[in-house]
């Protein structure tokens, strides 16, 4: 036989081996490849429940995510009308009808205390932190339904726990139950009423200076409103909710404003009035926060239920769209909302329209959780 014979039918030989020897390696290792694949079909139901459950668990959270009272060592002094302001990690209640006492209330510790008390009545206000301080202008002085506005700026310093009386406030420029807000070191001052709840409501948009006094009057708003509170997002002021209260009329809770104003800091001038600023739900002594560039509104009061409202609406600016977050655990009007660590805050406050029963509870939602089921 030649070389290439040999060569050949060795070579034959050769393939013919591997091929038994594949075949035996095979047969050998079966079950350990029927293992592996059963393993790896069993592993991979395992990891899509986990994630299915997982799933499951972060909705049923999410859905879940709800207001909760906040468990407080000592208590606010009861009070409506009133003001809520955070400075750092203090929320700070001011005002309210009669001569009530400044009560603070930290939330590391979750205590209240009590401070000096006001220099006069005042209730009706929004006020607003600056450099520190809070500012008070267009509140109320006196009993219903014939309230004074306050004509001069109030400022309480929390270091020494005193509250002085600043700059005049023009005459003709006097209200109380305005929206207040701060914007490039200068307050500006929008809507309220001059003669208490009988009449007197307005349209007016005020600029206040801290630093000189000087009051300067800018363009009217397209709707006259009271008894609310605005906010600033994106160099733009944002006047939601309130009413235009005429208890000489026999319409102190009645006449709710459904329409909400923008007003364009940059260009000067009030946005043309669009139906997509329409509150979902109309009420007045209601509260406000900005969160995410949204608008949130909560609280509040309206002829069309005895009880306060409870109700937590989000305006989104950018798209022109509103969502709800869950309901607050009580209704409450006449009070304020703050953030704090993304936490929402709110205290105080009415549980019925009008002026009672008083509130004394703190309760708080975190906001990520809720913004994540928000509709």
């Amino acid at each position: 036989m030649g070389q290439g014979a040999i060569r050949l039918c060795f070579n034959r030989s050769n393939d013919r081996y591997k091929k038994i020897k594949m075949n035996y390696f095979y047969r050998k290792n079966r079950c350990f490849y029927y293992i592996l694949i059963a393993l790896s079909v069993s592993l991979s139901g395992c990891l899509s429940n986990a994630t299915s459950i997982a799933r499951e668990q972060t909705r049923e959270q999410t859905e879940n995510v709800k207001w909760q009272e906040v468990s407080a060592v000592n208590k606010p002094t009861p009070r409506h009308e009133a003001g809520l302001v955070a400075i750092n990690k203090d929320i700070y209640l001011l005002g309210g009808r009669r001569l009530n006492p400044t009560n603070r209330f930290n939330v590391i510790d979750n205590t209240w205390t009590e401070l000096s008390p006001t220099p006069i009545e005042i209730h009706h206000l929004q006020p607003v932190a600056y450099q520190n301080k809070i500012y008070i202008i267009g509140a109320m002085t006196g009993p219903f339904p014939n309230e004074k506005p306050i004509d001069r700026v109030i400022v309480y310093d929390p270091k020494t726990d005193t509250y002085e009386f600043t700059h005049a406030i023009p005459k003709d420029r006097q209200r109380g139950g305005a929206g207040v807000v701060v914007y490039n070191d200068k307050f500006y001052i929008v809507g309220g009423i001059t003669h208490g709840h009988m009449d007197g409501f307005k349209p007016w948009l005020d600029e206040y200076d801290p630093s000189t006094g000087e009051w300067k009057t800018l363009h009217d708003a397209p709707h006259a409103r009271d008894h609310f509170q605005t906010a600033v997002i994106d160099h733009k002021l944002y006047a939601f909710a309130g009413r235009t209260t005429s208890h000489a009329t026999n319409q102190a809770m009645t006449l709710t404003v459904l329409k909400g104003d923008v007003y364009d800091f940059k260009k000067g001038e009030w946005e043309a009035v669009n139906e997509s600023t329409n509150i979902p739900t109309k009420r007045a002594g209601n509260s406000v926060a900005v969160y995410n560039d949204h608008l949130i509104i909560l609280g509040g009061e309206s002829g069309e239920q005895v009880a306060s409202h409870k109700e937590v609406e989000v305006y989104n600016p950018v798209n022109r769209t509103w969502s709800a977050l869950p309901n607050s655990l009580l209704g409450r009007h006449g009070t304020g909302a703050v953030i704090i660590d993304d936490t929402l805050y709110t205290a105080s406050g009415s549980g019925n329209r009008g002026g009672g029963p008083e509130l004394t509870s703190i309760e708080a939602i975190h906001l990520p959780s809720a913004w994540a089921q928000m509709h």
